[in-house]
């Protein structure tokens, strides 16, 4: 027969078959399949069917419930001449289901378990929140990842540079493109759709160091509390807040120094920093919680993570909050060296490794323990002079390595 609007609604399933399909005479391979449904219902679909590689195949084309019988002759019709012209849109759509699971959100988690044994634990814990867990690409997780678009990253990225501004969207529209890359050497896209999008502008380093009555004035706006403590050790040490808010016990040693391990640090570096007595009474203040290695962050398994309430506080005590904690690591270099230590003495205290760049350092691994331990006491007695008054007690570099 040829398929009109009457002969479709005309047709019945044989009788004894549940299952039959009635081809079209003016067009081959244009056919009507008939299913028994629940509750005797006659299901009626489109499809169209064709042979390729030797082999037959069989493509549904919609409910006939839905599709008019000229607009499933019409689509019919595209379908066969992909074929005459070589190609196989059954396997095509085969293959667009299966691309349609590789999702942005399943990609992305195969591609984190496969840089886990190849990143420090701090970057990994970044890319994370750059690309699964923060809000830059959630609107995107559930889309099939070759279909991203430019246009999709870039409004991403713009939506991030206003929320968080212009680093943070930055690190996310890196860390999209070298996963993208990633996904391209796997065979999961042929593009990477980040290539040429908005890239934020560069913020200029801040270059903050706090003056001697800012710093006074902040040390003693600190309280007896896990905040105080760390904002203390964090002027003293010089150290990441990160690195200091989770600070653990088994980090402290008998000696008095701190046994900072390379997963806990951004250079993926051990760094070994004695502690100045000053410091280390600190340390011994913090209450021991049975069970709990972590010396800061009650209840929380990663160390103190509360830093804008922490600073928000402390602003509203000293009454500037034009500062941040991480200008603290700035304030206490400059002074070192003002102070008259030797500049690769000071990049030892904060763990930087530029130092040894050259070919000395391949040969040169001295920890500089003597003078570390020289610097943070001139500085942890600088700090005191400012907070207390009086006289200092170490007077001059020098001295105080002597």
């Amino acid at each position: 027969m040829k398929f009109a609007a009457k002969t479709v609604a005309a047709c019945t399933l044989p009788a004894g078959k549940t299952d039959a399909i009635s081809f079209d005479d003016s067009l081959p391979g244009f056919g009507l399949r008939l299913r028994q449904g629940a509750g005797g219902k006659v299901l009626r679909s489109w499809i169209v069917q064709y042979r390729r590689g030797g082999a037959t195949r069989r493509l549904l084309l919609g409910s006939a419930d839905v599709l008019a019988v000229e607009q499933a002759r019409a689509a019919a019709k595209r379908v066969l001449a992909q074929v005459a012209l070589g190609e196989d849109p059954q396997a095509e759509r085969m293959e667009r289901r299966k691309k349609d699971r590789d999702t942005l959100q399943s990609v992305i988690a195969s591609y984190l378990d496969a840089q886990a044994k190849k990143v420090q634990t701090k970057t990994l814990h970044d890319l994370t929140r750059y690309l699964l867990t923060g809000p830059a690409f959630k609107p995107l997780h559930a889309m099939p990842v070759d279909k991203i678009t430019r246009k999709d990253v870039a409004n991403r990225i713009v939506f991030m540079e206003r929320e968080a501004g212009s680093i943070i969207a930055g690190r996310c529209r890196t860390a999209l493109s070298t996963f993208f890359t990633w996904a391209m050497g796997m065979g999961l896209t042929d593009v990477n759709p980040v290539i040429a999008t908005f890239r934020p502008q560069d913020s200029k380093p801040r270059e903050r160091v706090l003056q001697d009555h800012e710093l006074a004035k902040i040390w003693r706006a600190c309280r007896d509390d896990d905040r105080g403590r760390i904002v203390k050790l964090l002027i003293l040490l010089g150290a990441r807040r990160r690195e200091v808010g989770g600070m653990r016990w088994s980090e402290i040693d008998d000696k008095g120094s701190w046994q900072l391990p390379a997963e806990r640090c951004k250079n993926g570096k051990p760094h070994e920093l004695p502690l100045p007595a000053l410091a280390f009474n600190i340390i011994k203040a913090v209450p021991r919680q049975a069970g709990r290695d972590h010396l800061f962050g009650a209840r929380s398994h990663r160390g103190f993570s509360a830093w804008d309430k922490c600073k928000r506080a402390l602003d509203a005590r000293v009454g500037f909050d034009n500062w941040r904690l991480h200008d603290l690591r700035r304030t206490l270099s400059t002074r070192l060296h003002d102070l008259g230590v030797a500049p690769h003495v000071v990049e030892q205290v904060l763990n930087h490794q530029a130092h040894r760049g050259s070919v000395g350092g391949v040969y040169n691994k001295s920890k500089y323990e003597r003078e570390v331990r020289a610097a943070l006491a001139l500085w942890s007695d600088h700090v005191r002079t400012l907070v207390e008054g009086g006289e200092r007690k170490l007077l001059a570099y020098s001295t105080a390595a002597s």
